[in-house]
């Protein structure tokens, strides 16, 4: 039993609570996706093809994790070398990128498909990191305006494809100056400028006609959709029924059915209704499908999960002394929660529809693994920077015990004190 609790400790590095969070995640995603992945099981010879693929990205996104859980921490700095990779990636998109849903977000290396935002993310977080931590070395003028030189192209690049991505990449950024202190004037400076841009866009989005933005700016007609039904949404004086086949409302009008009837505890998993109707049911309305089955409770549950996550990145991220680990640790952590938050707002009718998926739950390659990845810099840092593995705590204890021995052999006097008090 001690040599497979030693065996343990060795592979399993960081934080324990991590992990556990982790663990609880996938299984919730193995199970939901099963059960929302029917409308694609169906079109399968073997209906086990669509949740053995999935199983195969989280079985990589797990073995992931152990590999990055055992590399310290100041090792991805390196990983900054990643932000012109990933800016010269969405470049290409535009020229030789793969449509889905109307949007080019993908490329295709060697007959596999990712999604270059995703990496600029990671590079992003990583590069804002990076530069906080030496703020003591450089003045903050100048680490604010290299942050915005570095993650202003990468966020202006996914705008077009990813809406919803910018957003969320430019608050994640906003925050880790906030956090890194980067003085408050300028940062209230910065949110104004990109409020009275968004307010701008969106105000262009209501007025302009459908018409001219269908023809001229083929993607920006499905967020001036979004844009209206969100702004000006259709109450029971204008329309009594829905034609669902063409409504624009079809997606959140099927999530909320989902929501309404799963009530307090659920139908119980596998037995959603709306996931044979609900668009991207497996993606981006999972949550929809978890509170159908699971009801509310299993929806809290969730939500718990990921606010527990981002409890435990303050807490690491307070235990770290050196500034990298500590800032690293917080990105990764806001990148998480703050997408989660997201998705269910959005499936519960808080917020405009987007394509953000439900980390390491909804079905996705590229974001599953780029998830793990977040994951692993976490434990990583927790277990290097802040030294909070059970390994270390055993390992000081067995550094102590030496010491005394080592002070027993030189101190006649103290080894008889020792082991008196031990009598």
């Amino acid at each position: 039993m001690e040599t497979t609790n030693n065996l343990t400790k060795k592979i399993f590095y960081g934080d324990i609570s991590v992990w556990v969070i982790f663990l609880l995640l996938i299984c919730c995603s193995l199970i939901e996706v099963f059960s929302a992945t029917s409308t694609l099981a169906y079109r399968q010879e073997n209906i086990w093809v669509p949740i053995m693929r999935h199983a195969s990205f989280l079985f990589g996104g797990f073995l992931l994790i152990l590999g990055l859980s055992h590399t310290h921490y100041r090792f991805f700095s390196l990983a900054i070398l990643l932000l012109p990779v990933a800016i010269v990636m969405l470049v290409a998109t535009f020229f030789i990128g793969v449509g889905s849903h109307d949007a080019y977000r993908f490329l295709s290396l060697f007959g596999i498909q990712f999604q270059p935002s995703e990496f600029g993310k990671l590079a992003c977080v990583i590069y804002v990191a990076f530069l906080l931590s030496k703020r003591r070395k450089l003045s903050n003028d100048r680490v604010f305006k290299l942050i915005l030189w570095g993650v202003s192209p990468v966020c202006l690049l996914i705008l077009p494809f990813n809406l919803s991505t910018f957003i969320l990449l430019t608050a994640v950024c906003l925050l880790m100056m906030f956090i890194g202190q980067i003085p408050y004037r300028k940062l209230i400076k910065l949110t104004l400028v990109l409020l009275a841009l968004g307010t701008v866009a969106v105000t262009l989005l209501y007025l302009i006609p459908p018409e001219t933005v269908n023809k001229y700016m083929r993607r920006a007609s499905t967020w001036q959709n979004r844009v209206i039904r969100f702004v000006d949404p259709k109450t029971e004086q204008d329309s009594k029924t829905y034609l669902l086949p063409s409504d624009d409302d079809y997606q959140i009008i099927h999530a909320k059915a989902a929501i309404a009837g799963g009530g307090l505890f659920g139908k119980g998993p596998g037995r959603s209704e709306q996931r044979d109707f609900l668009p991207q049911a497996f993606s981006d309305f999972i949550f929809a499908i978890i509170i159908e089955e699971l009801g509310v409770v299993g929806g809290f549950c969730v939500l718990l999960l990921y606010l527990m996550l981002m409890v435990r990145v303050g807490v690491i991220a307070k235990k770290c002394e050196k500034l990298f680990p500590r800032y690293l640790v917080v990105g990764c952590g806001l990148l998480i929660v703050l997408q989660a938050l997201l998705h269910m707002a959005v499936n519960v009718d808080m917020g405009p529809v987007t394509g953000q998926p439900l980390p390491l739950i909804s079905r996705g390659g590229t974001s599953t693994m780029l998830t793990c990845v977040y994951i692993g810099i976490i434990l990583s840092v927790s277990h290097f920077g802040a030294g909070m593995s059970e390994m270390d705590e055993d390992e000081e204890e067995d550094e102590e015990e030496m010491e005394t021995e080592a002070d027993s052999e030189k101190n006649p006097i103290f080894a008889v004190e020792s082991s008196v008090s031990e009598r």
